[in-house]
């Protein structure tokens, strides 16, 4: 179960777990484009997912993933996901200057948010989480952060993706 304060949301889809491979989705890039997983085929993928990047929490991942992004090695890519508008993230990405990063929008088809189990049935965001993802597509890393309000476990995170190398 997933909390927001005492507000609790159902997840939906199937969650992924450790050694699973992970499932190919497409989601939507800031200039309208789809963009699938199997795009990044060879390379360690953070998965960093959020319900909105216009909450300060939601911004504070991404530009936490940002700036790590650039002490990551080139056979990293860091993808965030929320349920946000291609052109909300392309704008709070100009604004943050967000370039290490890809934003993608699970908007259209609730893709990535069923595969993944982190879509929530009461409002049909994403939960907050992080999902790293090794070069073979196996899932080494998963958190489902259990209080949205919460940011995610960044060291963690970026550990299990550094040990993927």
């Amino acid at each position: 179960m997933i909390k927001q304060g005492s507000v609790s949301f159902t997840l939906l889809g199937d969650m992924v777990k450790i050694g699973d491979i992970a499932p190919n989705f497409t989601a939507t890039n800031n200039k309208g484009e789809s963009v699938a997983l199997s795009d990044f085929k060879g390379k360690t993928v953070i998965l960093s997912v959020f319900p909105s990047v216009d909450t300060k929490v939601c911004a504070t991942q991404t530009r936490q993933f940002n700036k790590e992004a650039s002490d990551l090695s080139k056979n990293i890519v860091v993808l965030t996901l929320s349920k946000d508008l291609p052109f909300a993230l392309d704008r709070f990405c100009a604004a943050e200057g967000i370039d290490r990063i890809h934003t993608l929008s699970d908007y259209k088809y609730s893709d990535f948010g069923y595969k993944y189990g982190f879509l929530l049935k009461e409002n049909m965001l994403l939960a907050r989480g992080v999902v790293v993802i090794d070069a073979n597509g196996k899932v080494v890393y998963v958190e489902y952060v259990k209080d949205i309000s919460k940011e995610p476990n960044y060291k963690n995170a970026l550990n299990a993706a550094k040990a993927t190398l």
